[in-house]
């Protein structure tokens, strides 16, 4: 499906690796221009470098000192696109957590992407036209009792989606929420693979797999990749009609009755 995406510009925040990093190959393959965003210009130049195209920014969106950055990348770039994907999950429990550690969580998760939006938004309200697409967790309304900062503040930024859809769907700005459950990522295989030798349990992918997924429909868990061609679709004209959602990459896990 050709997405045309071709004379989009798209920021995606936290690109310099991770899952970020594969939203922004695949929109680069799709045509677009993209911005490569890392906390350091190092962080930046090298993803763009290693991806082979794309333009390196960096800034720290936990901060309101970025707020300079952000008006001279509107100025310079035509942003067509906004990907909240940068977030941070701390650790942490009801017992050992203080306020410091809430409002820390709170700036990386929630108000890291209401300075972008901030900014962002008011040249695409000019042109009338624009995508935002916030990077949540299905943790944001079936959270866990561990690291509940981590999902108070991503509820916090479901919330805030809906908000801003209602603000902006009548100057042609369409805002979504992803939400994925646990993705396969290096990190992830490598630290239930270790958990599973500790357990004294098969500790090859698949069987370790078996276990994270006896609990979902699809019998696996997600990709990165899978979560980036949704991303991708929501980017789209091919999604214009597609608003205010909180859009879960889980499974089919939300059938399951534990």
């Amino acid at each position: 499906m050709n997405l045309g995406l071709t004379h989009r510009t798209a920021l995606i925040t936290g690109s310099y690796r991770g899952t970020g990093r594969i939203i922004a190959e695949r929109m680069l393959a799709e045509g677009a221009k993209v911005l490569v965003h890392g906390f350091t210009k190092a962080q930046a130049d090298t993803a763009v470098a290693e991806l082979g195209a794309g333009v390196a920014v960096s800034f720290d969106p936990t901060s309101d000192d970025c707020r300079t950055t952000l008006d001279a990348l509107a100025a310079d770039h035509h942003i067509d696109v906004l990907i909240n994907n940068y977030g941070h999950a701390d650790r942490g429990d009801w017992q050992t957590l203080d306020t410091a550690d809430w409002v820390r969580v709170y700036e990386h998760n929630t108000l890291s992407c209401v300075r972008l939006i901030d900014a962002l938004v008011p040249a695409m309200k000019a042109r009338g036209y624009g995508r935002i697409i916030n990077l949540g967790t299905v943790g944001s309304t079936r959270p866990n009792e561990e690291r509940p900062h981590y999902y108070a503040a991503k509820g916090a930024l479901a919330n805030l989606t809906q908000s801003l859809a209602k603000n902006l769907g009548r100057h042609g700005i369409t805002v979504n929420l992803v939400s994925p459950a646990l993705i396969r990522t290096p990190e992830v295989e490598s630290a239930f693979r270790a958990q599973a030798d500790r357990d004294g349990k098969p500790s090859d992918w698949a069987s370790v797999e078996a276990e994270l997924a006896r609990n979902i429909p699809l019998g696996r868990i997600a990709t990165r990749e899978e979560v980036a061609d949704l991303v991708l679709f929501l980017a789209s004209d091919r999604a214009a009609g597609i608003h205010g959602q909180n859009i879960r990459v889980d499974g089919g896990q939300l059938g399951i009755v534990q």
